[in-house]
């Protein structure tokens, strides 16, 4: 059996920003933690325009090719670590790629890793939980949390992490890879009676 798929996404969308880096970071741990296949979703490569769909996303019935790309692509994850930005809460960029999306997002586990001054881009973190519970995701309770993350980034590129930032990366992937499992079986298609085939089939 394949490893599942996290996918790590860059929230911000600024031509200068330190999302990149952290999720760079983010990804290359979880690469060696070798419990997920990792791939690195930007959000600026992505380019999706602000919702333009007609239907609504819960239907899934999209009409423009931005967005069946869009789907293609959450839809090969099993589990999402975002990397929000930070001004007390999460920005545009973020929001609209997942208004753009119901059935892909659902079921399934989501974890963050935010950074910042102070704060460490918490309060974006608190909102985007509740945005993703309305759409039936699992945000996890353990997460990747930054502070003064201009003081630990050497050449606008690579990020001198902390050890309690690897011990927290590696605690929340460990919960990461729990979730998934149990939800596997969340999604899983259904036999007429219901059941998830994964079940039926024992």
């Amino acid at each position: 059996m394949s490893s599942p798929t996290l996918q790590v996404i860059i929230g911000s969308t600024r031509p200068v920003r330190a999302g990149a880096a952290v999720a760079a970071w983010f990804a290359d741990v979880a690469r060696a933690d070798s419990g997920f296949t990792v791939e690195t979703v930007d959000l600026t490569e992505v380019g999706l325009p602000l919702l333009d769909e007609p239907g609504r996303p819960m239907l899934g019935r999209y009409v423009h090719q931005h967005t069946r790309d869009w789907s293609a692509t959450i839809s090969r994850g099993d589990a999402f670590v975002v990397v929000p930005e930070y001004n007390h809460g999460y920005n545009a960029a973020t929001k609209n790629a997942i208004d753009y999306l119901w059935a892909e997002w659902r079921d399934k586990p989501v974890g963050f890793v935010s950074y910042g001054g102070l704060a460490a881009g918490t309060r974006a973190v608190q909102g985007l939980r509740q945005v993703f519970l309305a759409l039936k995701a699992h945000p996890v309770s353990e997460a990747v949390v930054i502070a003064n993350v201009a003081q630990l980034i050497e050449d606008g590129a690579t990020v001198a992490a902390t050890e309690g930032m690897k011990l927290a990366a590696k605690t929340m992937l460990d919960e990461l890879a729990r979730r998934n499992t149990a939800m596997r079986r969340l999604r899983a298609p259904k036999t007429a009676d219901g059941r998830s085939r994964s079940v039926a089939e024992r």
